[in-house]
């Protein structure tokens, strides 16, 4: 299976560099999508090995998921892992969704926190758990952890959504899509590290985005 790991950053200099030498280690691909950054993320990520594709401006980890997965398709990718530049997202745990992508014929294996929550700050797990159950319901799949970025997508997903969202709502509009489209989606049990990282989500802009886009999105799936 061919694939390439795509990391959409910004301003993430500080654990870029770790999280890329320990992916190489496994001998893939690191495509880090710099999102405008006005630190040294982009020098770090070069110098460690990383293929980097810039946004001059900040577009939103939407957009620069998607320029990474036209990236992957441009080098015939089996496949597609994403993972977050923070440091939350293990290395180790790569290994797990690249044995069961293998073998199963899921289109999508995310990274499910919940059976191990302890560590995750409880606004996020009370936000993780509404939202995972609210997602759920629009998909009619049930997946524990819809707001996780580590995943594995394999090449018939991305080839088939069309995704209209560039910010983070695009993470969950790729699972209705892929949903949509008669796509499994398959949780794989992952270790999170939680430290003084700072999230890039804006409290009440993001949400009023997010209530937006799953009230149309609901309005389509109800006609």
């Amino acid at each position: 299976m061919k694939l390439c790991v795509v990391i959409p950053t910004y301003n993430e200099a500080k654990t870029i560099a770790s999280l890329i030498r320990k992916i190489r280690q496994q001998e893939l691909e690191v495509v880090v999508i710099d999102d405008g950054s006005q630190d040294s993320t982009s020098e770090i990520a070069k110098d460690n090995g990383a293929i980097v594709l810039r946004n001059e401006n900040n577009e939103g980890k939407g957009a620069s998921l998607v320029k990474g997965f036209h990236y992957a398709q441009d080098r015939d990718c089996d496949a597609v892992i994403t993972m977050d530049g923070d440091g939350q997202h293990l290395a180790s745990d790569i290994p797990y969704f690249i044995r069961l992508a293998t073998y199963s014929d899921s289109g999508i294996f995310i990274g499910n926190r919940m059976s191990r929550p302890k560590s995750m700050p409880w606004l996020r797990l009370l936000t993780n758990k509404f939202m995972s159950w609210l997602i759920s319901k629009v998909v009619k799949q049930k997946i524990p952890d819809t707001q996780c970025g580590f995943r594995l997508i394999k090449r018939d997903v991305i080839k088939n959504i069309d995704l209209k969202t560039r910010k983070y709502e695009t993470e969950s509009e790729i699972l209705i899509e892929a949903s949509r489209l008669g796509f499994k989606i398959e949780p794989v049990p992952i270790k999170s590290i939680y430290g003084d990282e700072k999230s890039q989500i804006n409290p009440f802009i993001d949400t009023l985005r997010f209530i937006r886009f799953i009230a149309r999105e609901l309005w389509i799936t109800r006609f």
